[in-house]
């Protein structure tokens, strides 16, 4: 079974646990259910427009503008080790490349992130996390390369294209760069409610990106998503905890 099941992760639940002090409020009192890693983690981040995103974005959730914008970002990343709590993963589910389309929201004073779309690159992890996290993942063929990614759907004839090079560590301290990546919630409408998850991880250590060509085309969102991304950023990943 060697290669098949991983048997520990990089950083166990309780040192992802003690690394509290960035996080915009305190932690859930509940038991984390889902353990997860992101890495190699792309950020493109889109200004758009707060009018025609908003019917992209339930009527309960709030548009949370940043220094008075309102933002789309693709984040493309290699989710990891995906197990409940008290099982090991198994890696022919858990692990598979991801690319989410997410903007940003509020919901009760609370600040997370809504997805416009999500995508597994394995048809057997997009069923399951679909019918596990009630999250709208639907499958697409992703090829992720050392410094390039390509995506495509049929169904919805989305394609997208990026190679890019990675620069050094640049501080987290940018209010902007901050609010883009440092989310601890993430709100989804199902059926007829809105569900609240809480995550938690450290915080990111984000590294310069240099886009040396990309192509986003996902005809739904052309009107929406227009041009180069306003900013991009790169990070090695984070270990993230999830509760339902």
């Amino acid at each position: 079974m060697r290669g098949f099941f991983y048997f520990a992760p990089t950083m166990n639940a309780n040192q992802i646990l003690e690394i509290k002090n960035h996080r915009p409020w305190p932690l859930p009192q509940a038991k984390w259910k889902f353990y997860q890693e992101w890495k190699d983690t792309v950020f493109l981040h889109w200004n758009v427009s707060a009018e025609k995103l908003r019917r992209w974005v339930p009527t309960e959730l709030e548009i949370d503008l940043i220094e008075g914008k309102a933002w789309v970002s693709l984040v493309a990343f290699r989710m990891k080790k995906v197990h409940p709590r008290g099982l090991l993963p198994l890696k022919v589910i858990s692990d598979f490349e991801e690319i989410n389309l997410r903007t940003y929201v509020q919901f009760k004073k609370k600040a997370g992130v809504f997805f416009l779309s999500i995508e597994a690159g394995k048809k057997i992890s997009s069923t399951i996390a679909r019918k596990v996290s009630f999250l709208p993942y639907r499958y697409s063929r992703i090829h992720r390369g050392f410094k390039e990614i390509a995506s495509s759907n049929k169904i919805f004839n989305d394609r997208f294209d990026l190679i890019f090079s990675v620069g050094p560590e640049i501080k987290n301290d940018d209010p902007i760069n901050n609010r883009l990546v440092e989310k601890y919630a993430l709100f989804q409408d199902y059926k007829d409610s809105i569900h609240a998850f809480e995550i938690h991880h450290p915080q990111w250590k984000l590294k310069e990106l240099k886009i040396h060509q990309c192509t986003f085309n996902y005809p739904r969102f052309n009107d929406l998503i227009q041009g180069s991304p306003s900013k991009g950023h790169f990070s090695e990943g984070v270990n993230v905890l999830a509760w339902n």
